[in-house]
């Protein structure tokens, strides 16, 4: 699994707004481009937005559901890129040093990537993930 934090200058109030903001998800998210629709209260508990992702002219339609919502401190979703695969990524938000502490913990469950999994492919989305925590720290930050 990779896990990567980042210190966010903002209350985990703020930072939870932007996560519960699925709109949002394609400005910060490394490698969404569009967010075509929601179903359900994002972020309850079963609800889902339509997403699109890729590199490039390379794009898949898929979704994102919310497994377990517990605003502000913490979001767990099921990301799906098939055919690549499915993942849990959870986020977990501490109020610490007057802000928040933000972890990203990602395992992908199902595919080619569950399969094959290895410290090569954690260390991939690690890096993926850094750049997807700085984005995310810049719009919270910004509110």
């Amino acid at each position: 699994m990779a896990r990567t934090t980042i210190h966010v200058a903002a209350p985990p109030e703020a930072v939870f707004a932007v996560l519960a903001d699925p709109y949002t998800y394609d400005a910060w998210v490394v490698g969404c481009k569009e967010i075509r629709g929601v179903e359900g209260r994002w972020p309850d508990r079963g609800s889902t937005f339509h997403h699109s992702v890729g590199i490039g002219p390379i794009t898949v339609k898929d979704t994102t559901s919310v497994t377990e919502p517990a605003p502000p401190h913490r979001l767990v979703l099921r990301a799906r890129a098939r055919p690549t695969g499915v993942a849990r990524v959870e986020f977990d938000l501490a109020a610490r040093d007057g802000g928040t502490e933000v972890t990203i913990t990602e395992v992908p469950v199902e595919g080619p990537p569950a399969l094959l999994h290895n410290p090569v492919q954690d260390w991939l989305i690690d890096r993926r993930n850094r750049e997807t925590l700085r984005r995310l720290k810049q719009l919270a930050e910004a509110r």
